[in-house]
């Protein structure tokens, strides 16, 4: 089955998907603000451009959407349509998280990836867990934390 919209009107709704700012990471934004952490947002001149940057803690976090970064959960499908495209596409993706993981470990920051499961949908991590979770990795010497859906 081909795309149900026509190109004009795809192209229109993928522009609208946003990189920044997106209702995850608000949500862990506001959780982590709320526990009195301080943050940077997306620091363009770390590997990756983490969503948080916790210099104080020497660390950062990513948040994750399942389809863009390609995480196997029930979130994520492959698109039916243009399937060499969203391969390359989603592959190149992972790829680069990978460089920027490694790159980042190499410079002595701790990591935490948090995936869009993890925040969305019936697997979800409610707020009080997600905010434990993330202050005792914050406050710890642990220099990799991953929490995705249930």
């Amino acid at each position: 089955m081909g795309d149900v919209h026509d190109p004009a009107t795809r192209s229109c709704n993928m522009s609208a998907i946003r990189a920044k700012n997106t209702s995850p990471e608000v949500r862990v934004r506001k959780i982590l603000h709320n526990a009195g952490f301080r943050f940077r947002l997306h620091a363009k001149a770390l590997p990756g451009a983490p969503d948080l940057v916790f210099a104080k803690h020497h660390a950062v976090i990513f948040v994750h959407g399942c389809f863009w970064h390609g995480h196997e959960c029930k979130s994520f499908r492959w698109p039916k349509t243009r399937e060499e495209f969203w391969r390359a596409k989603i592959g190149a993706n992972t790829i680069r998280d990978q460089q920027s993981l490694r790159a980042l470990l190499y410079e002595g920051w701790r990591v935490c990836l948090i995936w869009e499961c993890a925040l969305r949908g019936a697997e979800r991590i409610g707020d009080t867990e997600l905010s434990s979770a993330l202050q005792r990795w914050l406050r710890s010497d642990s220099e990799f934390l991953e929490l995705r859906g249930s």
